[in-house]
């Protein structure tokens, strides 16, 4: 049985679409394991909801993959560890070109992507599938990943180890502080013209799982943003205002339809609105 093949295993497939979650999804772990064959996370941790997926149970599909550096820099850049992600997918038999999106040097955020054509994709990991000729020949699957060059303070770390596609470890935020990265998103996400409903779906799974917020990471990354003033001193009792402000200004509806898409069951979304958000946060825990 191949890498692949075991990877596979734990999805089950009733269509095309969870045919292309489950590449992505495995394609994530590829580049998390070719960047683990380098220094990356010596400087570097994984955090969001990727990292929420794979190493903690989160139990929905999520796009990218986000890092953050450790301590700032603005000479950081994707492309010294390129070649080890390529070398990576392709010693797996996998066809995707590795790439650093350009972007200027003060950038707060830098960009690399792995794009490969879809059909393809679908012919390596699934070779008896019916689905290929639903897809369109010029459709690509890509891959983000993505790394905060400007971290704030008082994040806190630890190293998880994954066995497949090979044996490897990463550093990665602990719970508290991706529920702090979540709790920002929650408060200070700008949403244009589409909410992004996946971060009160994560909010649930916070609580749900009993985790502490760290407030301290929390605060830093508010005050980074604006969202509070940097003489504000953040409590417990004031973060539940402030979500509380928050959702009161949600269109649940829309944000269900965000959500939608990436996940399996759609019954629980049945009870958003601000007073199931308000009642649940009332037992949202600091350290």
């Amino acid at each position: 049985m191949t890498v692949i093949e075991q990877m596979l295993k734990k999805y089950t497939i009733n269509d095309v679409n969870d045919q292309k979650h489950a590449i992505k999804e495995i394609v994530q772990e590829v580049v998390l394991a070719g960047l683990a064959r380098t220094d990356f996370f010596k400087y570097a941790a994984f955090y969001g909801g990727t990292a929420l997926r794979i190493f903690y149970g989160l139990n929905r599909f999520s796009e990218d993959l986000d890092f953050t550096l450790l301590s700032p820099s603005n000479n950081f850049e994707f492309k010294k560890y390129i070649s080890a992600i390529q070398n990576m997918v392709e010693s797996l038999g996998l066809v995707f070109k590795a790439k650093e999106k350009k972007k200027s040097h003060n950038a707060t955020v830098k960009s690399a992507f792995l794009k490969g054509n879809t059909k393809e994709q679908l012919l390596i990991f699934y070779p008896s599938s019916n689905f290929r000729d639903k897809i369109h020949d010029n459709e690509k699957i890509k891959i983000k990943f993505e790394i905060d060059v400007n971290p704030p303070l008082h994040a806190t770390t630890e190293f998880k180890y994954r066995l497949l596609p090979n044996n490897y470890k990463i550093r990665i935020y602990d719970e508290s502080s991706l529920f702090a990265g979540k709790l920002h998103a929650v408060l200070a996400r700008k949403w244009k013209t589409r909410i992004k409903g996946r971060d009160f779906y994560d909010y649930i799974f916070y609580i749900s799982q009993n985790i502490a917020v760290n407030l301290l990471h929390l605060e830093s990354r508010l005050k980074q943003t604006n969202t509070i003033d940097m003489d504000f001193v953040l409590t417990l009792d004031s973060l539940k205002k402030l979500l509380f402000k928050r959702f009161d200004e949600i269109d649940y509806e829309a944000a269900k339809l965000d959500v939608i898409p990436f996940i399996k069951d759609t019954s629980d979304l049945d009870l958003w609105s601000a007073e199931f958000f308000k009642e649940i946060t009332k037992n949202i825990k600091a350290i």
